[in-house]
C-alpha cells in the first residue's frame, strides 16, 4: 500500500511538519499490526513554492513537482497536513491542491489535518479543507485531525494522541476496503463494439 503524505509548513522544525510525522508514523504502526506492507512518502511542499507558483501563472512545468503530483495521484491514500493562516488553509497547501490533476484524487482515502495557534481555528478542517476534498472527490475519512500549541502538552496530548490513532486506523481501513479500479469500459460489454 502506498501513503503518500504531503505537508504545507514553511519553516523545519514545526507543528505542522511535527503533525505530519506523527500522522505518518501512525500509519505504519497500524499498517504492521495488520500485517500490511506499506510505503509511506513525504512530500515537503515548501520546496515547491516557487513551481506552484510558475506552474499556476504560467503551466511552467517542473520535474520534482510533477513528480509529487504523481505521487498523490497513484497513492493508495493521502495525509494532507495544512497549518492555518488567517484563519484558513495556508496558500501554498491550496497552490498545490489547484494544481492537481483533474481526478487525482477520485475516491481516494484521504485524512485531513491542521495545525493552528489556537483551538478557535480547528473549524478550518470542516469550513475550508472538507469542501476542497469534496470538490476533488475524495474520500475523506470521518476523523480529521487539528493540533493547536496546548495539544502537544500533557494532558491534551493524549486526546491529540487519540485522534491521531483513530484517524490511522480509519484511513488505512478506507484504504483496503477501496475496490481496484477496472480499465475503462471493463464490465460495459457493448462499449468495446461502439463505431465497428
Amino acid at each position: 500500500m502506498d501513503v503518500t503524505v504531503v505537508q504545507a509548513g514553511l519553516r523545519g522544525p514545526s507543528s505542522t511538519h511535527r503533525l505530519a510525522g506523527r500522522l505518518a508514523s501512525a500509519v505504519t504502526d497500524h499498517a504492521e499490526a495488520t500485517g500490511t506492507p506499506v510505503t509511506v512518502r513525504h512530500v515537503d511542499l515548501v520546496r515547491h513554492a516557487q513551481a506552484l507558483v510558475d506552474r499556476l501563472v504560467d503551466g511552467t512545468v517542473d520535474p520534482r513537482l510533477e513528480e509529487d503530483l504523481a505521487a498523490v495521484t497513484a497513492a493508495d491514500a493521502v495525509v494532507l497536513v495544512t497549518p492555518v493562516y488567517a484563519a484558513s488553509l495556508s496558500s501554498l497547501f491550496k497552490l498545490f491542491v489547484d494544481v492537481l490533476p483533474p481526478g487525482s484524487l477520485d475516491g481516494t482515502p484521504v485524512l485531513a489535518a491542521a495545525t493552528g495557534g489556537s483551538m478557535r481555528h480547528a473549524l478550518v478542517l470542516d469550513h475550508a479543507l472538507r469542501p476542497v476534498l469534496a470538490h476533488h472527490r475524495a474520500a475523506t475519512v470521518a476523523t480529521a485531525v487539528f493540533a493547536a500549541p496546548e495539544d502537544w502538552r500533557p494532558p491534551q496530548s493524549a486526546a491529540l494522541d487519540e485522534r491521531i490513532d483513530r484517524a490511522a486506523a480509519e484511513l488505512l481501513a478506507a484504504a483496503a476496503a477501496r475496490p481496484v479500479a477496472e480499465p475503462a469500459g471493463a464490465g460495459v460489454p457493448w462499449l468495446g463494439r461502439m463505431g465497428a
